[in-house]
Order: C-alpha cells, then structure tokens, then sequence
C-alpha cells in the first residue's frame, strides 16, 4: 500500500467516523425536524395568503356592489331631479303667463279709465268752451234786459243739456 492509498483509507475511515458521529447525535433528525417545521411554517403563511386572497376578493366583490348600487340609486336621484325641474318649469311656465295675463289685463283696464277719463274732460271743456262762444255772441247781438234774461236761461239750458 502506497502513501496515497493510506491518505485516502484514512480520508475514507474519517468521513465515515464523521457520518456515523453526525448520525449519532441525531443530526439528520434535527435537520430534518428543522426543515420540516419550516415547511409546515411556509404550508401556513400559504393557506394565510390563500385565505386572505379570498377575504380581498370577497371584500371587492362586496365594494362593487355597493358601488352598482350607487350608480343605481344616483340615477334615480337624477332622474327625480330632472322631473322635479320639469315640473318646476311648467308651474313657472304657467304662472308667468298669468302674471302677465293679469298685468295685461290691469294696464287694459287702466288704459280705458285714462281713455274715459280723458274723454269726459275733452267734453267738459268743450262745454265749457262752447258756453263761452255762445256767451260772447249773445252779448253782441242782443242788447238790454230781454238780453241778459236770454242769455241766462240759455246758457242755463245748454249746461243742462251738454252735461
């Protein structure tokens, strides 16, 4: 046997000396232990990813709801809104009409009183005027008692007769 032979008879003796002291002391178990409890801790952390995964989705499928019920109910609400405006419109539509039917209808009626009224002072004074002419050309053409006695009843007359 050769030096080397030796060096690796002894290796070989080593490395199974070094299992056996490893197997001894029951490393492989604690190895495998070891491993094992870190699997079981990474099979957990996944059925919590799993489980929380499926909570999130739950919570989305919720909040989309919600939210299509929003969207429902918003529509609702502008759609009441619109009819309310509508509404509002045409009762605005129609009580504008009758305020200016009624103003109309006021400033007609205050047209004809100014019409009447401007109607009876044109008469009045043309009486009035007209019991002046007639006063004038009286006092020209007649003379004496008989005159003034004429003059007043006529003048009475007219007055009578004109209002």
């Amino acid at each position: 046997m050769t030096a080397t032979d030796f060096a690796t008879f002894y290796a070989l003796v080593a490395l199974v000396l070094f299992f056996g002291v490893i197997v001894y002391f029951g490393v492989p178990k604690m190895i495998t232990k070891t491993l094992d409890a870190r699997g079981k801790r990474i099979e957990d952390e996944l059925a919590d990813a799993v489980r929380l995964r499926q909570e999130a989705q739950a919570l989305l499928a919720e909040y989309a709801q919600k939210g299509a019920e929003a969207e429902r109910e918003a529509a609702t609400i502008i759609a009441a809104a619109r009819l309310e405006a509508e509404r509002l419109t045409a009762e605005t539509a129609k009580s504008l009409e009758e305020l200016i039917a009624r103003r109309t209808r006021s400033a007609e009626a205050k047209i004809a009183q100014a019409e009447t009224q401007a109607i009876t002072e044109v008469r009045s004074r043309a009486i009035e005027i007209a019991i002046s002419a007639s006063e004038a050309i009286l006092k020209q053409k007649v003379t004496g008692d008989a005159a003034a006695d004429l003059i007043s009843r006529s003048i009475a007359d007219v007055r009578a007769k004109l209002n």
